[in-house]
């Protein structure tokens, strides 16, 4: 199976005819050659995004003309919906019922953005009689897309949906790790009537195709989600052109358990949160805080939930856990369960690989208790299958803990204290907080961090504000005063 770029409307090869190999996670086989973009890949696709921006229909189109198109590609990606969670299985090691529900999210994101651009409002102020003041939403121009590995197709569409809501055309650069499922992409939008050279895709490695994206002059807002260290470096070279950013970056979000909570939900959610989708989400609950009059009880039942936590192949729908997405990634996680041992936390499940899975990134679900903040397993985000549970005695330490590593994504709150949940809804240093709940997303809510988490927000309209510049008119209704210089 090869996969080419999309520019203009065309597959094609990369100038350079550079290609890569993307492996199939369960097993590390080659089953995809794919096309290596460098910097002359993404200027023949900037190219065709600009061309459409200045002289095509789509950014003079109403709201409700890209609505019908986005209503469109939703229902394509529907048609589409058993092939696409297989890809996403076979490409990511994601389980299969969890692929599933990535590409049901896909076409929701999209059906999501059509309806948000057809009911979003432009701003008008009176100035008594005297100026009416207006502003109009324009298309900021073309928008350069860098995706994750995790949950790609879903986290595609999540950024193609309202940057093309908005009237831009974009350039999408999907990781290289799990580029499969991108591959669909073109006949979705051809089948849909997107017009040419509004979708670009150019593959590639981070480091050319994703930098030479970052670079172009031409491309004024980047949408990037991925790791912190990489986002500084998006930063530096968006600064040359002060370019606009939403950047989702990395998190290590904590699950607070007091000892009033509802622990056997506490216990589900903790179980979901960090092993769902192979640990590897930005949102992952990854160090679980427990009220230390019910710590050991809780550490107990967790590691026993982990004990059971169905790892297998991803194509089985009786698989909970399934094979982390690449062998570099996987080495990473296991040097981090070495790192937690040698640091003196208590391995309490997993660790290790299934003995019935002999090859393939595997890895059981593992569980570090007794885990203190100076441990790296405390401090840095691990990205995979893997829990630190800490014990706090006080809502003060509990808050200490809650805010002491860099980052600042997801917070997670279980307690029956109304009151208590609304002191440490103020003072958690997150930009999302969910309590006596796992994380159910509300797409009208803004979605981002603080700290080395990110920044800006996305979800709504905040997302249309990304892709967007408010243009403001000031219109005299009646004539107003005017300083007269120079008329003495």
């Amino acid at each position: 199976m090869n996969l080419e770029h999309y520019i203009g409307g065309a597959h094609v090869p990369s100038v350079s005819g550079a290609t890569f190999s993307a492996l199939e996670p369960a097993s590390n086989e080659t089953y995809l050659t794919v096309a290596a973009g460098g910097p002359e890949d993404i200027a023949a696709a900037v190219a065709a995004a600009r061309k459409a921006f200045t002289d095509g229909p789509w950014p003079r189109m109403t709201g409700e003309q890209r609505a019908t198109v986005l209503r469109r590609i939703a229902a394509a990606i529907e048609s589409r919906d058993d092939r696409i969670a297989a890809l996403e299985c076979r490409d990511t090691g994601l389980p299969i019922t969890q692929a599933r529900g990535q590409a049901h999210r896909a076409a929701h994101n999209f059906r999501f953005f059509a309806d948000v651009i057809t009911t979003l409002g432009e701003d008008v102020y009176r100035v008594a009689s005297a100026q009416l003041n207006y502003v109009l939403r324009k298309p900021v121009g073309v928008a350069g897309l860098i995706t994750p590995w995790n949950t790609p197709f879903m986290l595609e569409t999540w950024k193609l949906a309202p940057a093309l809501a908005a009237g831009c055309p974009v350039v999408l650069k999907p990781a290289e790790w799990s580029p499969a499922s991108a591959g669909l992409l073109p006949e979705i939008m051809e089948e849909a009537g997107l017009p040419a050279g509004v979708f670009n895709l150019v593959h590639g490695i981070g480091e050319e195709a994703g930098a030479a994206l970052v670079e172009h002059p031409d491309v004024p807002v980047i949408s990037f989600t991925g790791e912190t260290g990489t986002g500084q470096i998006i930063m530096r070279t968006a600064a040359a052109n002060l370019k606009t950013l939403s950047m989702e970056l990395g998190g290590k979000s904590p699950l607070i358990v007091f000892d009033d909570a509802d622990l056997d939900r506490a216990l589900d959610a903790a179980v979901f949160g960090v092993f769902s989708l192979n640990g590897e989400r930005c949102t992952a609950s990854s160090r679980v805080l427990v009220q230390d009059t019910v710590y050991e009880s809780f550490v107990e039942r967790l590691a026993e939930r982990a004990s059971r936590v169905r790892v297998g192949a991803p194509d089985d729908p009786a698989t909970e856990l399934g094979a982390l997405v690449h062998p570099e990634h996987y080495e990473r996680v296991m040097d981090y369960v070495r790192i937690g041992v040698e640091e003196g936390a208590r391995l309490v499940a997993g660790g290790s690989r299934p003995s019935d899975l002999p090859v393939g990134n595997f890895l059981s679900a593992t569980v570090f208790a007794d885990v203190t903040p100076n441990m790296r397993i405390f401090q840095e985000e691990i990205f995979g299958p893997v829990v630190c549970v800490t014990p706090f005695s006080t809502e003060g330490e509990a808050l200490e803990l809650a805010n002491a590593t860099r980052y600042g994504l997801a917070a997670y709150l279980w307690t029956n204290d109304l009151r208590r949940t609304h002191r440490l809804a103020r003072s958690v240093e997150a930009g999302m907080l969910w309590v006596n709940s796992q994380n159910v997303r509300d797409l009208r809510t803004p979605f981002g961090g603080v700290k080395a988490s990110g920044l800006g927000r996305e979800g709504g309209r905040h997302s249309i504000d990304v892709y967007t510049e408010s243009h403001i008119v000031h219109l005299a209704t009646e004539d107003m005063p005017i300083p007269r210089f120079g008329a003495a």
